[in-house]
């Protein structure tokens, strides 16, 4: 089983409203396992529900906006990966017409 820590633990360590937690959990943004009606962050989940909770607490970002910037995020990860799948390609086709 891999690591995990419980949502009462994160609520405690990291002095935050659980239900700003359970939002999060609610709207995707994060993931959890559930086990014996407690609910578990795994531990390589923990980097992005520190960097959500940073936002929100720090910056005063709502969880609305929270979504967006995640969605905005993910679609410019897309792009880079397409945009090195295409650089990839037309590294082979350049390569390809220098040997004919």
């Amino acid at each position: 089983m891999s690591e995990r820590i419980s949502r009462e633990e994160l609520v405690k360590i990291y002095d935050i409203e659980i239900t700003f937690f359970d939002e999060l959990v609610d709207v995707g943004l994060l993931k959890v396992e559930t086990e014996n009606e407690i609910r578990y962050l795994l531990y390589e989940d923990l980097p992005v529900f520190e960097k959500f909770t940073n936002w929100h607490y720090d910056l005063e970002i709502n969880l609305p906006g929270l979504e967006v910037i995640s969605e905005m995020l993910r679609k410019m990860e897309d792009l880079k990966q397409r945009n090195r799948d295409l650089m990839n390609k037309l590294s082979a086709i350049s390569d390809h017409y220098e040997d004919i």
